[in-house]
C-alpha cells in the first residue's frame, strides 16, 4: 500500500477508510506469522525479495528504534542465502527459538509469565478461553500450544479483520492482557542470542510491530492505553483462579487457523 491507515478516533463515521487499516493490518499480522511458523524455504525467500519485505507492510511505523529495526531487517532480507553456511545459520537459529529453545527464547507465553517458566500453563488456558469466546480454537495444543505466538498473531489478525468495530477493542484487550506482557522480552532474548540478522530482526520488528499497532487502536478507540501495573493488577485476580486441566483434542470441533 502506498499510504499508511492510520485511523483515528473519527474514522468511525468512514467505514472505507477503516476496512483499508483492517485488511492491511491482518495481511502484515499473518506475514509475520508465516515467518514465525515455519523455516525459510526459497518460495518464501522469493516472495520477500519481489514484495520487498518488510518495507511492504501495510503500517508505516513511525518511532526511530522501528524504523532502525526495519532498514535492519531489510537489509538482512536483501543478503539472504539458503546455501550453506548462512543456510545452516538460518536453520541453527529456527530450531533455537522455536524447536529446542536454545536461546531460552519461548514464543509460548506461559513460560515468560508463568511464576516456575513452565510451558502449557495457565496462561495458555487463559488463551485458549478468549479464543472459544469467538469461536475459535488453536489445531491441536500437543504439537503447538495455544498461547504460541503464531497462534497470538493468527488471534489478532482475525479480529482485526473482523467487521464489528469492538472486535478492534477485544484485539486492544488482547494485546494487553497477553501478547505485549511477553512479547518485548521475548524480542530482548532472541536478540540478543540469535546469529543471524534477519531471527533477530524479525523478532525485533513483530515486537515493534504490535506496540504501535496497540497505540494506533488507542487512538482509533479514543481510549487510553493501559499503563503496565494497571494491566497486572487486572490480571492478578484471574491468575488466582485454577483452571482445568486440558481436554482432549476433538478434530472439527469449533473453527481453527
Amino acid at each position: 500500500m502506498s499510504e499508511n491507515p492510520r485511523p483515528a478516533a473519527s474514522d468511525r463515521e468512514t467505514p472505507e477508510l477503516l476496512r483499508v487499516f483492517r485488511t492491511g493490518v491482518a495481511l502484515d499480522l499473518l506475514t509475520l506469522a508465516r515467518l514465525h511458523d515455519r523455516e525459510l524455504d526459497a518460495a518464501t525467500l522469493k516472495g520477500m525479495a519481489v514484495d520487498r519485505f518488510p518495507g511492504n507492510l501495510a503500517l508505516r511505523l513511525q518511532t526511530d528504534k522501528a524504523r532502525q529495526v526495519l532498514a535492519g531487517l531489510g537489509d538482512a532480507v536483501a543478503s539472504l542465502d539458503l546455501a550453506p553456511p548462512q543456510g545452516d545459520e538460518l536453520a541453527a537459529d529456527f530450531a533455537a527459538i522455536y524447536l529446542t529453545h536454545g536461546f531460552g527464547a519461548s514464543p509460548c507465553e506461559s513460560v515468560w509469565l508463568d511464576d516456575d517458566g513452565l510451558a502449557m500453563q495457565q496462561p495458555m488456558f487463559e488463551v485458549r478461553g478468549v479464543y472459544a469466546r469467538h469461536g475459535l480454537q488453536a489445531p491441536d495444543w500437543r504439537k503447538r500450544p495455544d498461547d504460541h505466538l503464531v497462534h497470538q498473531l493468527h488471534f489478532v489478525a482475525a479480529l482485526i479483520d473482523d467487521e464489528s468495530f469492538e472486535s478492534l477493542r477485544e484485539a486492544a484487550r488482547f494485546l494487553d492482557e497477553h501478547t505485549l506482557r511477553w512479547m518485548p522480552d521475548f524480542a530482548g532474548r532472541v536478540v540478543s542470542r540469535a546469529a543471524t540478522p534477519f531471527y533477530a530482526g524479525l523478532a525485533a520488528l513483530t515486537s515493534a510491530y504490535l506496540d504501535e499497532l496497540r497505540d494506533l487502536l488507542a487512538r482509533l478507540l479514543d481510549e487510553a492505553r493501559p499503563s503496565a501495573e494497571e494491566i497486572e493488577r487486572r490480571m492478578r485476580p484471574i491468575a488466582e483462579v485454577a483452571l482445568p486441566m486440558p481436554s482432549a483434542y476433538v478434530p472439527g470441533q469449533s473453527p481453527s487457523w
